[in-house]
């Protein structure tokens, strides 16, 4: 088995690079482990793993042309010669670890926590099932980048577009019963890029490892501001 991946160390190499490796194939083989063994051939390569199941989100990256998690995509599903790239629209920092700083701040910028104005009671704030039914679909995000590295309006304005990542994670409070900071959140993504530059191309729900809607998620937010605003 052939996998192709990217190399390019900015601080030595000019411009990056394909580089081939042979690799055997093993039944239900993973192409994280087939990185790996890469790492072992070349101890040079670099690329972020952590916990192997589908859970960590460390090891987001573009696969034949696609964004996914390494240690849940099988090789043999994968057409060959596999192609693996660094996230696109993100500064490499080296072979497949891209920065990611700009992702998580825009993570943080939606106050991804529960907001209470009340003073907090001395027991647990209660939710009807159908309050908490609410959340599933929102809350099992794992932060892997691979919806927003694939979303063009986050390649063009990183900046001032909160991305589908983040804007999931607001609806997610938004939604949720709890919290008491619905009119702070949804004056903060006024405005022509916070919200409103996500054009529904859906690359994002294409590419979630966790089967989630960020554009739904994002209509949500829009309809909320709509009824908010008459």
């Amino acid at each position: 088995m052939k996998i192709s991946v990217y190399r390019f160390h900015p601080e030595t190499d000019k411009k990056p690079r394909m580089q081939t490796f042979d690799i055997e194939e093993r039944p239900g083989m993973m192409l994280r482990e087939a990185l790996l063994e890469i790492k072992e051939q070349d101890e040079t390569f670099a690329f972020r793993h952590s916990c192997g199941e589908g859970v960590c989100g460390s090891d987001g990256m573009n696969v034949n042309g696609r964004n996914m998690l390494a240690c849940v995509t099988l090789v043999s599903e994968l057409k060959q010669p596999i192609q693996v790239r660094p996230f696109p629209g993100r500064p490499v920092v080296r072979d497949l670890v891209v920065d990611m700083s700009q992702f998580y701040e825009q993570y943080k910028a939606v106050k991804p926590y529960l907001v209470r104005k009340e003073p907090l009671p001395e027991q647990e704030i209660l939710q009807t099932p159908e309050d908490r039914d609410k959340l599933d679909g929102l809350y099992e995000c794992i932060m892997c980048g691979c919806c927003s590295t694939a979303c063009p309006s986050f390649w063009w304005n990183p900046e001032r577009f909160h991305g589908p990542q983040a804007l999931l994670q607001s609806w997610r409070f938004l939604a949720d019963s709890r919290d008491q900071a619905t009119e702070e959140r949804l004056d903060e993504l006024e405005g022509p890029y916070q919200l409103f530059r996500c054009h529904t191309i859906m690359n994002c729900v294409e590419s979630c490892p966790k089967g989630l809607n960020p554009t739904k998620a994002i209509g949500q937010i829009k309809e909320l501001m709509l009824e908010k605003s008459v």
